[in-house]
């Protein structure tokens, strides 16, 4: 292996381009959430060390890692560190400051020299701001709702708002989960939820009629090379996603085309390199309209990691290191049920209790994930439950079987 990492013998169909950083090389994440906890698992069976960046001491990355920077994302001393023991950064959530990415890539945190970094810095800026997010969609030809801008109080007077309602209001950045959100179906709720959201920039969605919720997850490498997991089709409840099920049971092949035709435009437009989840609506009269992007792994996807052969954290893991990136096969039906803190808790008590997990596993295909986290909380993500079979009407019935022991809504 020469200096840079690169196996210097390496036949000649065996080579990837460079700059590739071999299994051995140390990947840092910054964040330390479920997310990077999964990353963590992906890049360790390669064969890489990872470095977390999380002021949180019990975060659920942190645990499996190799290394643990309790820190701040923007603090300058664990930042040096990191880029001087990492080979390649990635992050495990949007709202990392998109100025700290920029800065690791042009070498600016003390190392010799400046770590991979995946995703780029201007793609993530860009997903941070939904005005950024709708205007992409718009120049990549993606269809999005109707939608206008509020900056100020002088907006909320627009005439052309009328056309919007009733619509959502989104606050531009931090909204994740329904958070950061409001439904209005008319000016004096629109101005009432634009103040009760602090009155920062927002963007009015008309709001749509609904037949299904999906989502494609694609990995694009710095080659331009892209591929994609299968279509999913998912289920909100409260804003916070509930259930996964894949293949998509009520999308026809030319819309699943479609969108991952559309994904894979959306990161072709940003030159992106990384893990990008795009979510999409499917309307009433069959029409497909983009919602919003991640560029990280996503919680529709987490069902990859048992039925299919290359997960999404392993997808996050190529194209951070620069590995070829082999198109995933899905070998099993999938239903992924989100476990929220809420199972914790019988209803009226505020003393948690774990879940009786001994009677879903008795069940046959499931696969329990608990995140490590040390407190539940109602809302709260604490894992989430996959349930495999040789097709999708048994990995629904065995999901619902699930759900009820569990005690969660049927879907």
């Amino acid at each position: 292996m020469n200096a840079s990492g690169r196996e210097a013998d390496a036949p000649a169909a065996a080579r990837v381009a460079p700059p590739w950083l071999a299994p051995g090389a140390t990947l840092a994440v910054l964040g330390g959430g479920q997310l990077g906890r999964m990353f963590v698992h992906a890049a360790q069976s390669l064969g890489y060390r990872v470095l977390v960046l999380e002021p949180d001491a019990a975060a659920p990355a942190g645990a499996p890692a190799d290394g643990h920077l309790r820190a701040g994302y923007d603090d300058a001393q664990a930042l040096g560190e990191l880029a001087r023991r990492a080979a390649g950064v990635t992050i495990e959530f949007e709202n990392v400051p998109a100025a700290v990415l920029r800065r690791l890539a042009q070498g600016g945190a003390g190392a010799a020299a400046a770590p991979v970094v995946a995703p780029p810095a201007d793609a993530v800026q860009l997903c941070q701001h939904r005005m950024s997010e709708k205007a992409l969609f718009v120049r990549a030809g993606v269809p999005c709702a109707p939608h206008a801008a509020i900056a100020g109080d002088d907006d909320l007077h627009d005439a052309a708002l009328d056309a919007l309602l009733p619509g959502l209001l989104k606050t531009s950045r931090l909204g994740y989960d329904g958070k950061g959100q409001a439904a209005v179906a008319d000016r004096a709720e629109l101005a009432a939820a634009w103040r009760r959201l602090g009155g920062v920039p927002c963007v009015l969605e008309k709001r749509l009629a609904l037949a299904h919720e999906l989502s494609v997850i694609v990995a694009r490498g710095r080659d331009g090379a892209c591929v994609h997991l299968p279509v999913q089709q998912n289920l909100h409840r409260e804003g916070i996603l509930a259930v996964t099920q894949v293949p998509a049971p009520d999308v026809d092949a030319a819309t699943a085309t479609a969108a991952v035709a559309a994904a894979r435009r959306l990161a072709a437009a940003m030159s992106y390199v990384g893990v990008l989840c795009v979510e999409f609506f499917v309307l009433a009269d069959g029409s497909l309209v983009a919602n919003e992007m991640a560029p990280r792994p996503h919680n529709s996807g987490h069902y990859s990691i048992d039925a299919c052969d290359v997960s999404q954290f392993e997808l996050q893991v190529r194209t951070l290191a620069g590995l070829p990136l082999a198109p995933p096969r899905q070998h099993s039906a999938a239903v992924m049920l989100n476990l929220l803190g809420d199972l914790w808790f019988e209803a009226g008590s505020d003393d948690a209790r774990a879940p009786e997990w001994a009677a879903v596993l008795a069940l046959p295909g499931v696969h329990l994930h608990l995140y490590g986290k040390t407190e539940a909380r109602r809302g709260r993500k604490m894992g989430h439950l996959t349930v495999t079979a040789a097709d999708a009407a048994s990995a629904r019935a065995v999901a619902l079987e699930a759900a009820a022991r569990l005690g969660l809504p049927a879907f």
